[in-house]
């Protein structure tokens, strides 16, 4: 469960930097009132450590390909 959250939110903060980079659009910051406001920064900080938390997933084994290969 703590994997699908943090690909959610690193979805979401990919979504939010091709803004940026296409638009020149920060949609967090838009709606929470600014980059430097503390909502954006307590955002901004949840979304990098799920990005830490999905670098676990590189190195992870596939439970379904593990599975099967216990049979």
């Amino acid at each position: 469960m703590l994997d699908k959250i943090a690909l959610t939110l690193l979805i979401i903060g990919g979504l939010n930097w091709g803004s940026v980079g296409i638009f020149q659009f920060d949609i967090v910051a838009w709606i929470c009132g600014g980059q430097t406001g503390i909502v954006s920064r307590v955002i901004y900080i949840i979304v990098g450590l799920a990005a830490i938390w999905c670098i676990s997933l590189l190195f992870r084994e596939n439970s379904t390909r593990v599975a099967s290969e216990n049979q």
